[in-house]
């Protein structure tokens, strides 16, 4: 699994991915990302949007953030942590098992702490979507008691 930037020519094609219909409520789709990325930059802030690939093939996006966006929904732990802000597998690609494998790379990379200091990586996700929180559980994320708006957030040591 490789985690690469966005660029010009791939920008369409991770625009075009996304999840099973009954997953979408729990995603937003790529290129609103993309644009909640270039808020954030605009604003000062930090976003990394990379694709992720099997190979030369697309097969999900992920955005990290890092520390506060000044967001008044963002949790405490924002300031000076990384975030994964988003992360998804294309439908077509779903039940390979390379959502552990992408997660596995984004820690691996922020393990590296590639745009400043961080003591911990915190992402959020909808009470009902009990498929990630699983997936987040396995990889070591737990709970904090802190919400990012609607959403339960847990976090992790890197």
């Amino acid at each position: 699994m490789e985690l690469r930037k966005i660029t010009f020519n791939n920008m369409d094609e991770l625009a075009a991915l996304t999840v099973h219909e009954e997953q979408r409520e729990f995603v937003a789709p790529n290129m609103t990302s993309l644009a909640e990325a270039y808020v954030a930059v605009s604003s000062g802030g930090q976003a990394h949007p990379f694709g992720l690939y099997e190979g030369e093939r697309p097969v999900g996006f992920v955005m990290f953030g890092y520390d506060s966006l000044n967001d008044p929904d963002e949790p405490a732990i924002a300031k000076g942590n990384y975030c994964l802000w988003r992360f998804m597998i294309d439908w077509k690609h779903q039940g390979r098992g390379l959502g552990k494998l992408a997660l596995q790379a984004c820690l691996d990379l922020l393990k590296t702490r590639p745009w400043g200091p961080a003591e911990s990586v915190w992402l959020s996700y909808e009470p009902e979507n009990q498929a990630a929180r699983a997936l987040y559980h396995k990889f070591g994320f737990e709970e904090n008691g802190q919400m990012c708006g609607e959403e339960i957030v847990a976090a992790r040591k890197l």
